[in-house]
């Protein structure tokens, strides 16, 4: 089944996000690797898909995991987590209806 995980950032996440983004790409590229990964990005900060210093807001990922407890468990191993990048991670079932 697919899960939602949806990550809110801590105020001026940048730096943070700068100092584990190699790290936590790896682990998103991991899923897309083993085909479980449906979508992943951050949400900007301001209205551009660039927001240069403005940084971002939070992430989404959208992947497919074995049960919520383990869509769970990789959540809280974000790289980001570590970082303190993120103030809250929400992890949800998610049905895919289209496309």
């Amino acid at each position: 089944m697919y899960y939602a995980i949806i990550s809110e950032d801590v105020e001026d996440s940048l730096p943070l996000r700068a100092s584990a983004r190699a790290a936590h790409l790896d682990r998103l590229n991991q899923l897309k690797g083993e085909g479980r990964l449906l979508v992943a990005g951050p949400h900007p900060a301001i209205d551009t898909p660039e927001p240069g210093d403005a940084g971002f807001t939070g992430s989404l990922v959208i992947a497919e995991f074995d049960s919520l407890e383990s869509a769970q468990a990789w959540a809280d191993a974000d790289p980001y987590v570590d970082a303190g990048v993120y103030q809250r991670v929400t992890v949800k079932p998610f049905k895919v209806v289209l496309p």
